[in-house]
């Protein structure tokens, strides 16, 4: 790896939603990081259709800071398509992706900027969970696994977006333009340079997280249909497994037939349906992963953008 030079232009990208009382100090503790640093530093803050007053908290931000960007979307498309409007939006050299509620220590900022210039171009914080799991880390552990299992793109156990990226990572994520976005899956997959910094997450400055039960379950859909074929293939072991149950029956009915003991054969009306509720229900499970492909295919090739912009101010 070669070294980077000591003097990069750094972009900070910070998507919000709902954080009207908290982004404010945020902005501090950013701010007590960076001004100590010798980078020219660009923030940008991605309202992703907040409906309080994180929006006008933001520009009264701006017109304290310079340096920050406000990007406000046109209404809330979630946060990975609000990280994606950061990265679209960075020219820095170094791009770093940070959350508002203050569970990502801006401390490692430093230890960011460090590694990238020693020649790395992913730098991935990795959260350690403590000893008494949660429900969420429980359900994060179980994901990991699973994801890990079948698709081919390794994905680091607690990757959360916290993470800095070389200008060309970034690059190389802008060139993927899929609606589905699961951005840790896609740096991982692009296989640049790339260093874990592990970090002990830190308790919310103020209010409750924001990414419910069901935005978890619909980035973990993402994950896995956007990054394995594995259900599909669930459904076609499962046929096979029913064609040879079906000719083993077959084989042991014409044993009675050879054997001239037909009259022992009694009218299996319990085993038949037993069967038939097997098999019709592994089919609906197919035709449902089936149809959820067809479901994504259907988003990818009406090809509307991941987000849309209200405005974007300096």
């Amino acid at each position: 790896m070669s070294p980077r030079k000591s003097k990069s232009s750094i972009d900070l990208i910070i998507p919000v939603f709902n954080e009207a009382g908290v982004v404010d100090r945020t902005h501090v503790a950013l701010r007590e990081v960076i001004d100590l640093l010798p980078h020219k530093f660009t923030i940008y803050y991605v309202d992703d259709g907040s409906k309080d007053e994180t929006a006008k908290t933001l520009r009264a931000l701006g017109k304290q800071d310079k340096r920050i960007v406000v990007l406000e979307l046109a209404r809330n498309f979630g946060h990975q398509a609000a990280l994606t409007a950061g990265l679209d939006a960075s020219k820095g050299d170094f791009v770093i992706t940070i959350d508002a509620d203050g569970q990502h220590p801006p401390a490692l900022i430093a230890q960011m900027i460090e590694l990238f210039e020693q020649g790395y171009d992913i730098v991935q914080a990795q959260r350690l969970d403590d000893r008494n799991y949660s429900f969420k880390q429980a359900t994060s552990f179980m994901f990991y696994r699973l994801i890990n299992s079948i698709s081919g793109t390794h994905v680091e156990p607690g990757a959360a977006d916290f993470r800095g990226m070389s200008r060309q990572a970034v690059d190389a994520v802008k060139a993927m333009p899929e609606f589905h976005r699961f951005l840790r899956g896609m740096i991982s997959w692009i296989g640049f340079k790339s260093v874990i910094l592990p970090y002990h997450e830190t308790a919310r400055l103020a209010g409750q997280s924001k990414y419910s039960l069901g935005k978890m379950i619909r980035l973990a859909m993402d994950a896995i249909f956007s990054f394995s074929l594995v259900p599909l293939y669930i459904g076609l072991s499962a046929g096979g497994i029913f064609f040879c149950l079906a000719a083993l029956e077959m084989i042991y009915v014409l044993s009675f037939w050879f054997k001239g003991d037909t009259s022992t054969l009694a009218p299996g009306w319990s085993s038949l349906m037993f069967v038939i509720l097997i098999a019709s229900g592994m089919l609906m499970v197919v035709l449902g992963f089936i149809g959820i492909y067809v479901g994504y295919i259907f988003q990818e090739v009406k090809r509307r953008p991941v987000y849309l912009l209200k405005n974007g101010e300096k």
